[in-house]
């Protein structure tokens, strides 16, 4: 069976050796005789699992002693609500930088818990940038900073960590592992696992212990960050197959290199694809300022929109699966995430250049 190029936004494709090693183990994990989806996730078997899976990731990321990582179900969407119940610590206000389609989801969540403050956005321009940091107008009083690091609808991406006197929060979800971060200069970070991580079901959170003593008094257990870090992530069933995975994914970023051959990867792969849209004479347009773009997530657009469906068409059947665009913005949109390798870009641009010429 031919494997075809997956360029979703998410779910996204997993590494093949993660793929073989979870098809060698399914009917047998570790001797039990079981699959892992059946062993009870209070067995030993299990916990040494999730306890591996941390520790490689804490290596990983550099992860300091003082933070918390927690396993935990729900996705960002869950999380929008979940870090204004457990970080409000008694203040009535956030701060949140507004990028793209998902940092205003997020807003919209936490408008239902605090005064939301944008202290800076993007918007008017069609989130084609991330705002200069000198005209961010931050509150002191704040309970917390929120930032979404990249934006996988529209494409943009901070260069740079932002500088905070109050809690940094950020949304991580399609970038967590596909590029150094420093995890000591913020307060939380999140990630749903299915871009860069391992498949869904998973939502990795870093955070520091120090934030987790006053959550909302409406906050429901299952949500209490610090009552998930008291039962080890197993407040309730979690979702053991995914937490599985996830431990294969980040076995195989360390045997891969490492968070810092990982990003080099990821940063060819992503030079290669604008570099060919770019020199397109704009057949193929990237809307971003060359200083914010994603390496991530690549969208573009056709000069003739009248060709977009006839590209997607024939992309797809060449195995050059998941590049429609988000329906909120159209267009065609490659996600290259981490399993996505250099051959699977360079059959795309391959594709692209040959469209052109044919369509140009």
């Amino acid at each position: 069976m031919a494997r075809s190029h997956n360029f979703s936004a998410g779910p996204s494709a997993l590494p093949m050796e993660v793929l073989r090693e979870a098809h060698r183990e399914f009917f047998d994990f570790a001797g039990t005789g079981m699959s892992v989806m059946e062993i009870s996730h209070r067995s030993g078997t299990f916990i040494e699992l999730a306890r591996q899976a941390e520790q490689d990731l804490r290596t990983i990321l550099k992860v300091p002693d003082h933070y918390r990582v927690l396993f935990l179900q729900g996705g960002a969407s869950l999380q929008f609500s979940q870090v204004p119940m457990n970080l409000l610590r008694g203040k009535r206000t956030a701060d949140y930088l507004h990028t793209g389609l998902w940092s205003g989801k997020a807003i919209q969540a936490a408008s239902r818990y605090c005064d939301v403050r944008v202290a800076g956005s993007s918007e008017s321009s069609g989130f084609d940038h991330i705002p200069d940091a000198a005209d961010w107008q931050l509150n002191p009083d704040a309970a917390y900073l929120h930032y979404t690091e990249n934006e996988t609808v529209h494409g943009v991406q901070f260069s740079t960590t932002p500088d905070a006197a109050v809690p940094l929060v950020c949304d991580a979800c399609s970038s967590l592992l596909s590029k150094p971060i420093d995890v000591a200069k913020h307060g939380l970070i999140y990630a749903a696992a299915q871009k860069n991580i391992g498949p869904a079901g998973v939502t990795v959170v870093i955070v520091d212990e120090a934030l987790l003593d006053a959550p909302l008094n409406v906050t429901p257990d299952v949500l209490n960050y610090a009552h998930q870090a008291r039962a080890d992530s197993m407040l309730n069933t979690p979702a053991t197959f995914s937490w599985y995975l996830t431990g294969l994914t980040l076995k195989w970023i360390s045997r891969s290199g490492g968070i810092e051959q990982i990003h080099r990867a990821n940063q060819a792969k992503a030079e290669l694809l604008y570099r060919t849209i770019d020199s397109s004479d704009g057949f193929y347009v990237n809307p971003v300022q060359a200083a914010s773009r994603s390496i991530n997530n690549v969208p573009f657009v056709l000069a003739d929109p009248a060709l977009e469906k006839t590209f997607l068409q024939l992309a797809d059947r060449a195995g050059l699966n998941g590049l429609k665009g988000h329906a909120s913005v159209g267009g065609i949109r490659a996600s290259i995430y981490n399993a996505i390798g250099l051959p699977a870009v360079e059959a795309l641009t391959d594709f692209m250049h040959d469209f052109q010429r044919i369509h140009g």
